[in-house]
């Protein structure tokens, strides 16, 4: 009886594919296993299993995943005809998280704006930019275009051999394919939005 359960329960989990959606999803962020594990606590081998459908994932692992790639957990289980197209997120609900997990200078950390929406043309965080000194910066780049809107404090951006100082509701839009890092100029809190579109 029990078996025939766990085969009623592992046949209606597999009609979600979570495992395929997770991987999907991996790859398109350019994101590999140990990133990801970094990114969540989970291991390599754990999230190979999930992708690879030997293991269903249980619904806070689920979540800590899907807040990394900035989805909600009905991103896994809506059909694909009846994704909602309205998203809303609370402050309260926002998860923050370092630029690059276990990096001794984090240029910034950011809370995901629109993880709710589940059909996202764009990419939305609240970006809280640190005081790096200019040789430890690590450009970084990745495909598509960035906005990014400086809400308080001063930010420098520098985006290939050029470097903008933006100030308090300064804005600039960029192409994210050439490689780009963030300072914050002074000790005051500097904060603002950027936006992704892939």
């Amino acid at each position: 009886m029990a078996t025939g359960i766990t085969d009623t329960i592992s046949e209606g989990l597999g009609r979600y594919s979570i495992g395929e959606k997770l991987r999907s999803m991996r790859l398109r962020k350019s994101m590999g296993l140990v990133e990801l594990g970094k990114h969540t606590g989970l291991s390599a081998a754990l999230l190979s299993k999930l992708e690879r459908g030997k293991l269903f994932p249980t619904l806070p692992t689920l979540l800590r995943i899907a807040m990394v790639f900035g989805v909600g957990l009905d991103y896994f289980f809506t059909d694909e005809r009846k994704r909602r197209v309205v998203g809303l997120v609370r402050k309260g609900e926002r998860v923050r998280f370092p630029e690059r997990p276990g990096a001794p200078d984090v240029q910034y950390y950011f809370e995901c704006l629109d993880y709710r929406a589940t059909e996202r043309k764009l990419s939305a965080f609240l970006a809280d930019f640190q005081e790096v000194p200019v040789e430890k910066l690590k450009p970084h780049q990745h495909a598509g275009v960035e906005f990014l809107y400086v809400i308080k404090g001063s930010l420098a951006i520098r985006i290939g051999s050029e470097e903008f100082v933006l100030e308090p509701e300064d804005s600039i839009y960029f192409d994210s394919a050439v490689l780009h890092s963030y300072r914050r100029i002074g000790s005051k809190a500097c904060t603002g939005v950027i936006v992704t579109v892939p």
